[in-house]
Formats: structure tokens, C-alpha cells, sequence
């Protein structure tokens, strides 16, 4: 697992000493069946590859946001229209670069709840998250009743 800013190194299930008792204490809803670890282990799985393409995708648009401020400086002869552009298309990237990192930090949280045998417990009211939706949302924290009561705010 990374930390939430996706730094440092990635935990694996096999770093898990105890999978099968962890699966067996996730909560579920009274309608649904209790968690698998092979379901749990498919869940990890995307995680992980998840990870994996996001800070690939994050290490290219540091990239690409590095030259586009490097090259800022060097406009000395632009018009207002391209100095504006080039504003533009820095913010632009400056906003995905944010959101890879977001999402980073949302997918590694999620591995760690799993690590820590917290995953599908509402960070909110500590209720079952619900397995259908974590199967459809691996990065939801909160189950439905807290997510609508959030969103209202």
C-alpha cells in the first residue's frame, strides 16, 4: 500500500499475514452474503493495477506540467492571446495532475483499509459500506445513507 500522497512503497495482499480472518471480520449488509477472500483478492488485484497506472500517469503529467512551467518564462515575444493560452493549458494540466493524485490517494487508502481489515465499514457511522457497491466502487468509504447526507451539505 502507498501512502495516501501514492509515495513510497506498495504493500501487497502477501504482506497481509492473516487474509482469510481479515475477509471474515468485513461487514455486509443484511441482504448479502459474507465476503470472499478470492473476492476480496479480485478487489486487491484491481486496486493494485489501479496504483500502478496511476502513478505511471502521474509521473507523465509531472512531466509534461514541468516543461510547460519551464517554458513559461521563455515567452518574452508572446502576444496577450498566447501568454493567456499558455496559462490556460498550465492550469489545465495543473487541475489533472491534482485529480491523478486524488484518486491515487483514494485507490491506496482503499488497499489499506483492506491491510488493516477496516474495508467495507462506513468511515462515518461504521456500518457495512455494502459489498455490491464496494464490488461496482472499491474507494468508497462511506455507505449510501452517509454518502447522500455528505453530498446534501
Amino acid at each position: 500500500m502507498t501512502s495516501p500522497e501514492g509515495a513510497g512503497s506498495t504493500t501487497t495482499l502477501a504482506d497481509v499475514p492473516d487474509l482469510a480472518a481479515l475477509v471474515r471480520r468485513f461487514p455486509v449488509r443484511d441482504s448479502e452474503k459474507p465476503w470472499t477472500e478470492t473476492e476480496v483478492r479480485e478487489i486487491a488485484d484491481e486496486l493494485t493495477a489501479e496504483i500502478e497506472r496511476l502513478k505511471a500517469e502521474l509521473a507523465a503529467a509531472d512531466e509534461v506540467l514541468s516543461d510547460l512551467l519551464r517554458d513559461s518564462g521563455d515567452g518574452a515575444g508572446d502576444d496577450q492571446a498566447d501568454s493567456g493560452s499558455s496559462a490556460l493549458e498550465r492550469e489545465h494540466e495543473l487541475t489533472l495532475v491534482n485529480n491523478t493524485r486524488d484518486l491515487l490517494a483514494q485507490t491506496s487508502h482503499a488497499m489499506a483499509r483492506i491491510g488493516r481489515g477496516t474495508f467495507g465499514t462506513c468511515e462515518s457511522c461504521g456500518k457495512a459500506v455494502g459489498k455490491a457497491r464496494l464490488q461496482a466502487f472499491p474507494r468508497a468509504t462511506l455507505c449510501v445513507v452517509c454518502k447522500q447526507r455528505e453530498e446534501r451539505r
